[in-house]
């Protein structure tokens, strides 16, 4: 994605966006046909609710917690006696319970791995027998845009479990609201309220994704997000040694290239496509292969179009960044470049990022935070935790000069900002 593009959408969604401990998709109409009753009522045996006590750090003054808040969301049992769902419902967590659809005792949980980039996390449930009564469900391959879809959680308003229905209306790629993360993400035109983040949405009996985020701001109606299998997969296959890498990052940010002016000066001809690559991170995987005012012609085998998207198949077209998100930490990513006109090739390796090419650390959770007294002034990193103590409307009430470092890459001279 383009550097100023993705700073532009993050903005508006980050605005916009209500990230609840829970949401539920709620449409008019009765119960949700796409499945039989016998087979909803299966679902619903693996489908639990999340309780859940967080103490946030206070970064204004970074050594003492927040006042404990308690949150709920939703879950949904999967293979091994694990259970999925939203990062954001488990966050700086002290402590986890589950309840089962139809077992109103709390069983006391703990979080197994949590992927805050993709806003997804494991939980554990120790009770002998648990599971016994809630058949694990099994992940699924993304549907087609139009197909109905079901959506189980619990919702404000009522104590119990609820089904409803939604369409999935669009899948690209959006800023998921908790992270700040450019993923992939389902759209589902139905409205999301709070309720149940983190309940699995269904097609053919089968996890298609896990509820997420809206977009709200009074901008939009009836619209929410989901993380769509590719993403749950990627994370699934990130825990399985125990150890959080996260998504890969190449270290190179480019800018669209759709005018024939522009691709006539970088060497392309009138019928191929790309992008400009703009910047290359020193002591990224990238640094040495790529240069500034190359032009990125493929990406493991996608043509990249002169908007940076790339088509996967005949109903999904994304950003091509998506074709580095699937990978995981050592694996080779194939480019094809232009280079003054002339085409090469190019293999990186995917490597885990760094915490941040902005002077700005992004948000972190489960941390306590890092700070330093000398003669009675507290110094701390600026990152976005500190910047958003500013309230829900930070990017209007934070200090203009925080907020430009933000823009601004680091480099060996400039680090960070204290």
């Amino acid at each position: 994605m383009t550097a100023a593009g993705l700073v532009a959408t993050r903005r508006w969604l980050l605005l916009s966006a209500v990230l609840v401990a829970s949401s539920l998709l709620i449409l008019t109409g009765g119960a949700a046909n796409a499945q039989t009753s016998d087979e909803i009522r299966e679902i619903e045996d693996s489908i639990v609710k999340i309780y859940t006590t967080t103490a946030d750090p206070d970064y204004f003054t970074p050594w003492r917690l927040m006042n404990p808040n308690q949150s709920s969301g939703s879950g949904a049992v999967i293979e091994g006696n694990r259970i999925l769902t939203n990062a954001h419902v488990v966050a700086n967590a002290s402590y986890v319970q589950v309840q089962k659809n139809s077992d109103p005792r709390r069983y006391l949980a703990r979080v197994e791995f949590v992927s805050h980039s993709s806003d997804l996390a494991l939980i554990q449930v120790e009770e002998p027998g648990f599971f016994d009564d809630a058949p694990p469900l099994e992940i699924g391959d993304l549907p087609d845009p139009n197909t109905e879809v079901l959506v189980f959680g619990y919702p404000i308003g009522g104590r119990t479990l609820s089904v409803t229905k939604g369409v999935l209306s669009r899948v690209e790629q959006q800023v998921y609201a908790h992270s700040g993360e450019f993923l992939l993400a389902g759209q589902i035109d139905a409205a999301i309220n709070p309720g149940n983040s983190g309940g699995p949405v269904i097609a053919d009996g089968e996890i298609v994704g896990v509820v997420m985020q809206s977009a709200g701001g009074g901008r939009t109606e009836a619209l929410g997000y989901f993380v769509p299998t590719d993403i749950v997969r990627h994370m699934l296959t990130d825990a399985s040694d125990g150890q959080f890498d996260g998504f890969p990052d190449l270290g190179f940010r480019t800018q669209d290239l759709e005018s024939p002016a522009a691709k006539a000066r970088y060497g392309l001809a009138e019928d191929e496509t790309g992008v400009l690559v703009i910047k290359v991170f020193e002591d990224s995987p990238a640094d040495g292969l790529l240069q500034a005012n190359d032009v990125l012609l493929s990406i493991d085998g996608y043509e990249v179009a002169g908007d940076s998207s790339i088509r996967l198949n005949r109903d999904l077209q994304t950003n091509y960044k998506h074709a580095i998100d699937v990978k995981q930490i050592g694996d080779t990513v194939p480019l094809r470049i232009a280079r003054q006109g002339v085409a090469m090739d190019v293999d990186l390796t995917a490597q885990r990022r760094q915490q941040s090419y902005s002077l700005v650390r992004s948000e972190e959770f489960d941390a306590i935070p890092d700070y330093y007294i000398y003669g009675g002034i507290v110094f701390v990193p600026l990152n976005m935790n500190l910047i958003k103590r500013w309230g829900s409307d930070w990017t209007r009430t934070a200090p203009v000069n925080l907020l430009h470092a933000r823009s601004q890459w680091s480099s060996p001279e400039k680090r960070e900002v204290i």
